[in-house]
């Protein structure tokens, strides 16, 4: 099944690609790679989802739907590099930012929200490896913010 009617399946949509607030541009392909840059979980309105530190301001559970926010909007990125998200061969590695109390030791959980729905949509070719990092501050407040690196196929 397409990994578009997938995510209509599970009740969600791409958004727009937002235009970068600094120097750079959200995806660069070179050869078989894709390297995205770090989203976070804004909004098509320009707000942002669950802002401030996970353990404080926000909860696990919402910093786990604000990852999958900055996921949906790497997979914009992705389909607006690619053409199609059904390019991507496989998902190779992702980077998820916590901006967390120093307290907070569940930064797994709440990268689990982009990795959940990386294999919901991919199966097997979804899997990936993973770093999940706690963080002062992000940019805009955002909780979480998500890179990644895919291996691209035609």
């Amino acid at each position: 099944m397409p990994a578009e009617q997938k995510l209509k399946e599970m009740g969600l949509e791409l958004g727009p690609v937002g235009t970068p607030v600094a120097n750079f541009i959200p995806a660069v392909r070179t050869g078989n790679l894709l390297f995205v840059a770090g989203h976070i979980a804004g909004r098509p309105d320009g707000s942002v989802l669950n802002p401030g530190k996970v353990g404080r301001e926000v909860t696990e559970e919402q910093a786990y739907e604000s990852a999958k926010l900055a996921m949906l909007n790497c997979l914009a990125s992705i389909k607006q590099e690619l053409g199609d998200l059904d390019k991507v061969k496989r998902v190779v590695k992702l980077l998820v930012m916590v901006n967390a109390d120093p307290e907070f030791d569940r930064h797994f959980v709440v990268g689990n929200g982009a990795s959940d729905l990386l294999v919901g949509i991919y199966g097997d070719r979804g899997l990936h490896a993973r770093s999940a990092v706690g963080m002062s501050g992000l940019p805009r407040k955002s909780c979480v913010e998500v890179e990644m690196i895919v291996e691209v196929g035609e």
